[in-house]
Protein backbone atom coordinates (compact mmCIF):
# COMPACT_ATOMS: atom_id res chain seq x y z
CA UNK A 1 0.00 0.00 0.00
CA UNK A 2 1.44 3.35 -1.08
CA UNK A 3 2.07 6.02 1.55
CA UNK A 4 1.37 3.76 4.54
CA UNK A 5 0.27 5.40 7.78
CA UNK A 6 0.52 3.95 11.26
CA UNK A 7 -3.14 2.90 10.98
CA UNK A 8 -2.67 1.03 7.71
CA UNK A 9 0.51 -0.64 9.02
CA UNK A 10 -1.32 -1.75 12.16
CA UNK A 11 -4.29 -3.04 10.12
CA UNK A 12 -1.97 -4.98 7.84
CA UNK A 13 -0.28 -6.62 10.81
CA UNK A 14 -3.66 -7.67 12.25
CA UNK A 15 -4.78 -9.12 8.92
CA UNK A 16 -1.49 -10.95 8.55
CA UNK A 17 -1.88 -12.48 12.02
CA UNK A 18 -5.41 -13.78 11.49
CA UNK A 19 -5.78 -14.23 7.72
CA UNK A 20 -2.33 -15.29 6.56
CA UNK A 21 -2.27 -18.41 4.40
CA UNK A 22 0.55 -20.92 4.39
CA UNK A 23 2.33 -20.82 1.05
CA UNK A 24 1.98 -24.00 -1.02
CA UNK A 25 4.92 -24.60 -3.40
CA UNK A 26 2.96 -27.09 -5.53
CA UNK A 27 2.28 -26.14 -9.14
CA UNK A 28 -0.54 -28.69 -9.44
CA UNK A 29 -4.04 -27.22 -9.28
CA UNK A 30 -6.07 -30.40 -9.57
CA UNK A 31 -9.60 -30.35 -10.98
CA UNK A 32 -10.79 -26.83 -11.73
CA UNK A 33 -14.41 -26.22 -12.69
CA UNK A 34 -15.12 -22.80 -11.16
CA UNK A 35 -12.73 -19.85 -11.55
CA UNK A 36 -12.80 -16.30 -10.20
CA UNK A 37 -10.55 -13.62 -11.77
CA UNK A 38 -10.26 -10.25 -9.99
CA UNK A 39 -9.30 -7.23 -12.11
CA UNK A 40 -11.26 -4.42 -10.47
CA UNK A 41 -8.43 -1.85 -10.39
CA UNK A 42 -7.37 -1.76 -14.05
CA UNK A 43 -8.45 0.67 -16.77
CA UNK A 44 -10.36 -0.38 -19.91
CA UNK A 45 -7.21 -0.59 -22.01
CA UNK A 46 -5.40 -2.73 -19.43
CA UNK A 47 -8.27 -5.20 -19.29
CA UNK A 48 -8.59 -5.48 -23.08
CA UNK A 49 -4.84 -5.80 -23.57
CA UNK A 50 -4.82 -8.63 -21.04
CA UNK A 51 -7.65 -10.75 -22.45
CA UNK A 52 -5.04 -13.46 -23.04
CA UNK A 53 -5.33 -14.47 -19.37
CA UNK A 54 -9.01 -15.35 -19.89
CA UNK A 55 -8.20 -17.21 -23.12
CA UNK A 56 -5.41 -19.16 -21.42
CA UNK A 57 -7.68 -20.21 -18.54
CA UNK A 58 -10.35 -21.41 -20.97
CA UNK A 59 -7.81 -23.29 -23.09
CA UNK A 60 -6.47 -25.02 -19.97
CA UNK A 61 -9.92 -25.64 -18.45
CA UNK A 62 -12.41 -25.52 -21.37
CA UNK A 63 -15.39 -26.64 -19.30
CA UNK A 64 -14.74 -24.35 -16.34
CA UNK A 65 -17.12 -21.52 -15.43
CA UNK A 66 -15.19 -18.24 -15.34
CA UNK A 67 -16.36 -15.25 -13.29
CA UNK A 68 -14.69 -11.85 -13.57
CA UNK A 69 -14.81 -9.01 -11.06
CA UNK A 70 -14.32 -5.74 -12.96
CA UNK A 71 -14.83 -2.09 -12.05
CA UNK A 72 -17.22 0.56 -13.32
CA UNK A 73 -14.24 1.95 -15.26
CA UNK A 74 -13.33 -1.18 -17.21
CA UNK A 75 -16.25 -3.60 -17.16
CA UNK A 76 -17.46 -2.69 -20.67
CA UNK A 77 -14.35 -4.36 -22.02
CA UNK A 78 -15.66 -7.65 -20.64
CA UNK A 79 -19.29 -7.38 -21.76
CA UNK A 80 -20.11 -10.20 -24.22
CA UNK A 81 -16.56 -11.55 -23.98
CA UNK A 82 -16.84 -15.19 -25.04
CA UNK A 83 -14.31 -16.34 -22.43
CA UNK A 84 -16.23 -14.84 -19.48
CA UNK A 85 -19.31 -16.66 -18.22
CA UNK A 86 -20.29 -14.17 -15.52
CA UNK A 87 -19.38 -10.54 -14.90
CA UNK A 88 -19.60 -8.76 -11.54
CA UNK A 89 -19.20 -4.97 -11.59
CA UNK A 90 -17.60 -3.78 -8.37
CA UNK A 91 -18.42 -0.27 -7.07
CA UNK A 92 -16.22 0.57 -4.11
CA UNK A 93 -18.50 3.39 -2.92
CA UNK A 94 -21.48 1.03 -2.77
CA UNK A 95 -19.70 -1.06 -0.15
CA UNK A 96 -20.67 1.58 2.44
CA UNK A 97 -24.20 0.22 2.05
CA UNK A 98 -24.44 -2.73 4.45
CA UNK A 99 -26.87 -4.61 2.22
CA UNK A 100 -24.55 -4.20 -0.81
CA UNK A 101 -21.55 -5.24 1.27
CA UNK A 102 -23.33 -8.34 2.55
CA UNK A 103 -24.41 -9.25 -0.98
CA UNK A 104 -20.86 -8.85 -2.28
CA UNK A 105 -19.35 -10.97 0.48
CA UNK A 106 -22.00 -13.62 -0.21
CA UNK A 107 -20.92 -13.56 -3.86
CA UNK A 108 -17.26 -13.97 -2.88
CA UNK A 109 -18.11 -16.83 -0.53
CA UNK A 110 -19.46 -19.00 -3.29
CA UNK A 111 -17.29 -22.07 -3.68
CA UNK A 112 -14.50 -21.58 -6.24
CA UNK A 113 -11.75 -23.98 -7.20
CA UNK A 114 -9.38 -21.20 -8.20
CA UNK A 115 -9.09 -17.46 -7.61
CA UNK A 116 -6.43 -15.52 -9.50
CA UNK A 117 -5.39 -11.85 -9.29
CA UNK A 118 -3.39 -10.85 -12.39
CA UNK A 119 -1.12 -7.78 -12.31
CA UNK A 120 0.15 -5.40 -14.98
CA UNK A 121 1.54 -2.08 -13.72
CA UNK A 122 0.45 -2.04 -10.06
CA UNK A 123 -0.60 -4.25 -7.16
CA UNK A 124 -4.07 -3.77 -5.73
CA UNK A 125 -4.48 -4.39 -2.01
CA UNK A 126 -8.26 -4.37 -2.45
CA UNK A 127 -8.09 -7.09 -5.10
CA UNK A 128 -5.83 -9.17 -2.89
CA UNK A 129 -8.23 -8.80 0.04
CA UNK A 130 -11.14 -9.89 -2.18
CA UNK A 131 -9.19 -13.03 -3.09
CA UNK A 132 -8.63 -13.83 0.58
CA UNK A 133 -12.28 -13.26 1.54
CA UNK A 134 -13.40 -15.53 -1.29
CA UNK A 135 -14.10 -19.16 -0.56
CA UNK A 136 -11.65 -20.96 -2.77
CA UNK A 137 -9.43 -24.02 -2.71
CA UNK A 138 -6.53 -22.15 -4.35
CA UNK A 139 -5.59 -18.47 -4.47
CA UNK A 140 -2.93 -17.28 -6.94
CA UNK A 141 -1.51 -13.76 -6.67
CA UNK A 142 1.66 -11.68 -6.89
CA UNK A 143 4.45 -12.11 -4.38
CA UNK A 144 6.19 -9.12 -5.93
CA UNK A 145 6.04 -6.88 -8.99
CA UNK A 146 9.25 -5.64 -10.62
CA UNK A 147 11.15 -6.36 -7.41
CA UNK A 148 8.66 -4.53 -5.18
CA UNK A 149 7.35 -6.87 -2.50
CA UNK A 150 3.58 -7.28 -2.22
CA UNK A 151 3.00 -6.72 1.48
CA UNK A 152 -0.38 -8.46 1.26
CA UNK A 153 0.97 -11.57 -0.50
CA UNK A 154 0.04 -13.54 2.62
CA UNK A 155 -3.54 -13.54 1.30
CA UNK A 156 -2.43 -16.11 -1.32
CA UNK A 157 -1.34 -19.70 -0.92
CA UNK A 158 0.32 -19.70 -4.39
CA UNK A 159 2.61 -16.69 -4.84
CA UNK A 160 4.39 -15.61 -7.99
CA UNK A 161 7.15 -13.06 -8.54
CA UNK A 162 6.17 -11.02 -11.60
CA UNK A 163 8.97 -9.03 -13.20
CA UNK A 164 8.50 -6.94 -16.36
CA UNK A 165 12.16 -5.88 -16.23
CA UNK A 166 13.28 -9.25 -17.59
CA UNK A 167 11.55 -8.55 -20.91
CA UNK A 168 11.14 -4.75 -21.16
CA UNK A 169 9.69 -4.81 -24.70
CA UNK A 170 7.28 -7.71 -24.17
CA UNK A 171 3.61 -7.02 -24.87
CA UNK A 172 1.29 -6.89 -21.87
CA UNK A 173 -0.82 -9.63 -23.48
CA UNK A 174 2.11 -11.97 -22.89
CA UNK A 175 3.40 -10.45 -19.68
CA UNK A 176 0.08 -10.87 -17.89
CA UNK A 177 0.43 -14.62 -18.33
CA UNK A 178 3.54 -14.67 -16.17
CA UNK A 179 1.45 -15.13 -13.03
CA UNK A 180 -0.31 -18.18 -14.51
CA UNK A 181 2.43 -19.94 -16.47
CA UNK A 182 4.03 -21.68 -13.48
CA UNK A 183 0.75 -23.62 -13.17
CA UNK A 184 0.55 -24.72 -16.81
CA UNK A 185 -1.91 -21.96 -17.81
CA UNK A 186 -0.74 -20.40 -21.09
CA UNK A 187 -1.73 -19.51 -24.66
CA UNK A 188 0.03 -18.66 -27.91
CA UNK A 189 -2.79 -16.35 -29.01
CA UNK A 190 -2.28 -12.85 -27.61
CA UNK A 191 -5.07 -11.09 -29.49
CA UNK A 192 -7.73 -9.19 -27.60
CA UNK A 193 -11.40 -10.17 -27.79
CA UNK A 194 -14.74 -8.38 -27.79
CA UNK A 195 -17.62 -10.67 -28.70
CA UNK A 196 -20.15 -8.36 -30.34
CA UNK A 197 -23.32 -9.95 -31.70
CA UNK A 198 -25.76 -9.46 -34.57
CA UNK A 199 -27.65 -6.71 -32.75
CA UNK A 200 -24.41 -4.74 -32.46
CA UNK A 201 -23.67 -5.26 -36.17
CA UNK A 202 -27.20 -4.17 -37.05
CA UNK A 203 -26.81 -0.97 -35.00
CA UNK A 204 -23.52 -0.22 -36.76
CA UNK A 205 -25.03 -0.80 -40.20
CA UNK A 206 -28.00 1.41 -39.36
CA UNK A 207 -25.61 4.18 -38.31
CA UNK A 208 -23.75 3.91 -41.62
CA UNK A 209 -26.96 3.80 -43.64
CA UNK A 210 -28.30 6.92 -41.94
CA UNK A 211 -25.06 8.87 -42.18
CA UNK A 212 -24.22 8.92 -45.88
CA UNK A 213 -21.55 6.23 -45.87
CA UNK A 214 -21.38 4.90 -49.42
CA UNK A 215 -20.41 1.46 -50.65
CA UNK A 216 -18.04 2.90 -53.24
CA UNK A 217 -15.81 4.88 -50.88
CA UNK A 218 -13.28 3.80 -48.28
CA UNK A 219 -14.68 3.91 -44.76
CA UNK A 220 -12.23 5.22 -42.18
CA UNK A 221 -12.77 5.61 -38.45
CA UNK A 222 -10.72 7.84 -36.18
CA UNK A 223 -10.41 8.36 -32.44
CA UNK A 224 -8.91 11.81 -31.86
CA UNK A 225 -9.20 11.95 -28.06
CA UNK A 226 -7.31 10.33 -25.21
CA UNK A 227 -7.58 10.45 -21.45
CA UNK A 228 -3.90 11.39 -21.05
CA UNK A 229 -2.84 14.66 -22.69
CA UNK A 230 0.64 13.37 -23.74
CA UNK A 231 -1.15 10.62 -25.71
CA UNK A 232 -3.09 13.08 -27.89
CA UNK A 233 -1.81 13.69 -31.43
CA UNK A 234 -2.33 17.25 -32.66
CA UNK A 235 -5.92 17.93 -33.71
CA UNK A 236 -4.57 20.08 -36.55
CA UNK A 237 -2.66 17.05 -37.81
CA UNK A 238 -5.81 14.95 -37.63
CA UNK A 239 -7.60 17.62 -39.65
CA UNK A 240 -4.86 17.65 -42.29
CA UNK A 241 -4.73 13.85 -42.40
CA UNK A 242 -8.48 13.58 -42.99
CA UNK A 243 -8.35 16.27 -45.69
CA UNK A 244 -5.57 14.49 -47.62
CA UNK A 245 -7.16 11.05 -47.26
CA UNK A 246 -10.46 12.36 -48.56
CA UNK A 247 -8.83 13.95 -51.61
CA UNK A 248 -6.81 10.86 -52.41
CA UNK A 249 -9.28 8.07 -51.70
CA UNK A 250 -12.76 9.63 -51.66
CA UNK A 251 -13.37 8.43 -48.14
CA UNK A 252 -16.26 8.40 -45.72
CA UNK A 253 -15.27 9.11 -42.15
CA UNK A 254 -16.62 8.69 -38.64
CA UNK A 255 -15.26 9.71 -35.25
CA UNK A 256 -15.61 7.68 -32.06
CA UNK A 257 -15.61 9.13 -28.58
CA UNK A 258 -17.65 10.18 -25.58
CA UNK A 259 -18.72 13.40 -23.90
CA UNK A 260 -15.19 13.64 -22.53
CA UNK A 261 -13.92 14.07 -26.10
CA UNK A 262 -16.49 16.73 -27.06
CA UNK A 263 -14.02 19.60 -27.36
CA UNK A 264 -11.68 17.61 -29.58
CA UNK A 265 -14.53 16.27 -31.73
CA UNK A 266 -16.01 19.72 -32.20
CA UNK A 267 -12.64 21.19 -33.19
CA UNK A 268 -12.02 18.58 -35.88
CA UNK A 269 -15.51 18.81 -37.35
CA UNK A 270 -15.53 22.62 -37.38
CA UNK A 271 -12.21 22.79 -39.23
CA UNK A 272 -13.24 20.53 -42.10
CA UNK A 273 -15.82 20.96 -44.83
CA UNK A 274 -16.01 17.17 -45.06
CA UNK A 275 -18.92 15.36 -43.41
CA UNK A 276 -17.67 13.66 -40.26
CA UNK A 277 -20.21 11.40 -38.59
CA UNK A 278 -19.90 10.87 -34.84
CA UNK A 279 -20.41 7.55 -33.08
CA UNK A 280 -20.27 8.66 -29.46
CA UNK A 281 -21.36 7.40 -26.04
CA UNK A 282 -21.99 3.91 -27.41
CA UNK A 283 -21.42 0.60 -25.58
CA UNK A 284 -18.05 -0.96 -26.30
CA UNK A 285 -19.46 -3.98 -28.24
CA UNK A 286 -21.30 -1.60 -30.59
CA UNK A 287 -18.14 0.45 -31.13
CA UNK A 288 -16.21 -2.73 -31.90
CA UNK A 289 -18.92 -3.83 -34.34
CA UNK A 290 -18.71 -0.54 -36.24
CA UNK A 291 -14.92 -0.63 -36.36
CA UNK A 292 -15.11 -4.18 -37.72
CA UNK A 293 -16.96 -2.84 -40.79
CA UNK A 294 -14.34 -0.22 -41.69
CA UNK A 295 -11.39 -0.28 -44.09
CA UNK A 296 -9.07 1.45 -41.61
CA UNK A 297 -9.10 2.76 -38.04
CA UNK A 298 -6.66 5.42 -36.79
CA UNK A 299 -6.37 6.11 -33.08
CA UNK A 300 -4.35 7.64 -30.29
CA UNK A 301 -2.92 5.42 -27.58
CA UNK A 302 -6.04 5.08 -25.43
CA UNK A 303 -8.79 2.61 -24.47
CA UNK A 304 -10.49 2.62 -27.89
CA UNK A 305 -7.18 1.59 -29.42
CA UNK A 306 -7.60 -1.73 -27.63
CA UNK A 307 -11.24 -1.97 -28.70
CA UNK A 308 -10.14 -1.63 -32.33
CA UNK A 309 -7.36 -4.10 -31.61
CA UNK A 310 -9.98 -6.74 -30.86
CA UNK A 311 -11.28 -6.54 -34.46
CA UNK A 312 -9.69 -7.68 -37.73
CA UNK A 313 -9.77 -4.15 -39.15
CA UNK A 314 -6.42 -2.68 -40.30
CA UNK A 315 -5.33 -0.22 -37.65
CA UNK A 316 -2.81 2.56 -37.06
CA UNK A 317 -2.04 3.40 -33.42
CA UNK A 318 -0.17 6.62 -32.58
CA UNK A 319 2.22 6.53 -29.62
CA UNK A 320 4.15 9.10 -27.63
CA UNK A 321 5.53 8.42 -24.13
CA UNK A 322 4.15 4.87 -23.82
CA UNK A 323 6.18 1.89 -25.05
CA UNK A 324 4.19 0.48 -28.00
CA UNK A 325 5.96 -2.87 -27.75
CA UNK A 326 4.23 -3.25 -24.39
CA UNK A 327 0.82 -1.82 -25.26
CA UNK A 328 0.13 -1.80 -29.01
CA UNK A 329 -2.54 -4.31 -30.14
CA UNK A 330 -1.30 -7.64 -31.48
CA UNK A 331 -2.35 -9.10 -34.83
CA UNK A 332 -2.18 -8.79 -38.59
CA UNK A 333 -2.30 -5.24 -40.00
CA UNK A 334 -2.07 -3.74 -36.52
CA UNK A 335 0.57 -1.03 -37.07
CA UNK A 336 1.92 1.45 -34.54
CA UNK A 337 3.88 4.64 -35.17
CA UNK A 338 6.18 6.20 -32.60
CA UNK A 339 9.01 8.68 -33.17
CA UNK A 340 9.81 9.80 -29.62
CA UNK A 341 8.23 10.54 -26.24
CA UNK A 342 6.50 13.48 -27.96
CA UNK A 343 3.57 12.15 -29.95
CA UNK A 344 3.56 15.25 -32.15
CA UNK A 345 6.96 14.27 -33.53
CA UNK A 346 4.85 11.98 -35.73
CA UNK A 347 4.16 13.84 -38.96
CA UNK A 348 1.08 13.66 -41.15
CA UNK A 349 3.28 12.14 -43.87
CA UNK A 350 4.36 9.37 -41.46
CA UNK A 351 0.74 8.37 -41.01
CA UNK A 352 -0.15 8.80 -44.68
CA UNK A 353 2.55 6.34 -45.73
CA UNK A 354 1.06 3.63 -43.54
CA UNK A 355 -2.47 4.53 -44.66
CA UNK A 356 -1.40 4.12 -48.28
CA UNK A 357 0.06 0.68 -47.57
CA UNK A 358 -3.03 -0.56 -45.72
CA UNK A 359 -5.68 0.98 -47.99
CA UNK A 360 -4.08 0.01 -51.30
CA UNK A 361 -3.23 -3.57 -50.33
Amino acid sequence: MAGKSFTSTFLLSILKKYFSLKENPSKELGDVSKILVIRQHNQLGDLLAGVSIFRALKERYPNAHLTLIASKDNYQGAVKNKFIDRLYVFHKTKMFNLFKLYSFIHFLRESYDLVIVPVTVSISYTSNLMARISKSKIRIGPNSLDGNINESSFFFDRRVDVDWRKYPDCNVAEQILEIARPFGIDTKDFRSEISFDQSDISAAKEFLLNNAATQNSKLIGLHVGAGKIPNRWSLNKFVELIRVLNNKYDCSFFLTGSDADKEALDYVTKNLKIVLNKYINRPIPKVAALISLTNLFITNDTGIMHVAGATDTPQISLFGPTNPFNWAPCGKNKIFIRKSDLIDDISVDDVLKVCKSLLEN
